[in-house]
């Protein structure tokens, strides 16, 4: 529950999203406090995606209605949009730029100039780790260097919430962490809120105050992922919660390459 002092970030009331006779979200009503990092699960095809694109205002919804920042999506898209980060599944870096180039230009599409956008690309190098390799051709980095500059694309301009959807898809194990961690720096030095959609129960557990699961378009379950473990009973999994609420089995590289390819997957999956 929200507070008068904590005001809810990110708020939806009973959000849908129709494709013809398809309904990709229904009825979704979610809360997101400011400075949570907020995870959305569920199988492909259950609305994760929809639902981002719906609150960075890349897509419509049919009806209901949400705010991000306080503005409504709908009617104030462009001050959403000035203050939130997005960070999609497919790649957005550029691979025949360099890591600092990529920034540059992420810098001059956000308005920063001079000084300020030279101070921003610096610290976002340092940020995402990346700095001994600025001057590398992003196409030569390994899969979590590449996440973790788009993540510090995406933040150039302090954004008062970053959207990410599949964060980590495609990244091994140590890669993964590491952007988890980044993740973290980033609440902890910007404040910024965090919404991301991801098929890891481990990346879900570790790093959000709370999950919402979908299923078919519609919310199964919201809460910490301790109540919602608790629910479905001692000792209970994220897993195990992901499988009682969706009624879905999980299905589960590290390269620049094999990151593009596992996204390009991932999207064609819905």
């Amino acid at each position: 529950m929200t507070s008068s002092a904590v005001p809810a970030t990110i708020q939806t009331s009973h959000l849908t999203r129709r494709f013809g006779d398809f309904t990709a979200l229904k009825d979704l009503n979610l809360t997101v406090e400011r400075g949570q990092v907020f995870g959305l699960l569920g199988p492909n095809g259950a609305g994760k995606s929809t639902a981002i694109k719906i609150l960075t205002t890349l897509l419509d919804a049919t009806s209901g209605s949400a705010t991000v920042a306080g503005f409504d999506v709908a009617t104030h898209a462009l001050e959403v949009r000035r203050r939130i980060g997005y960070v999609p599944q497919l790649l957005s870096a550029d691979g025949a730029l360099t890591a600092r180039e990529n920034l540059e230009l992420s810098a001059r599409l956000y308005g920063l100039r001079g000084g300020l956008r030279t101070r921003r690309v610096q610290e976002a190098l340092a940020l995402a780790g990346i700095e001994t390799m600025a001057t590398h051709l992003v196409r030569t980095l390994s899969g979590g260097m590449v996440r973790r500059l788009e993540i510090a694309q995406a933040t150039l301009h302090y954004p008062e919430v970053l959207f990410l959807d599949e964060p980590t898809i495609g990244l091994d194990p140590m890669a993964r962490r590491t952007v988890w961690e980044r993740l973290l720096q980033l609440r902890q030095a910007m404040g910024v809120t965090i919404l991301l959609s991801t098929h890891d129960m481990e990346e879900a557990d570790y790093l959000c105050d709370a999950l919402a699961i979908l299923h078919r378009g519609q919310l199964a379950s919201v809460g910490p992922p301790a109540q919602l473990k608790a629910q479905v009973g001692a000792d209970a999994s994220l897993n195990e919660v992901f499988a009682h609420f969706s009624g879905a089995v999980l299905e589960q590289t590290g390269h620049y390459r094999d990151v593009r390819d596992s996204r390009y997957a991932a999207m064609r999956r819905g």
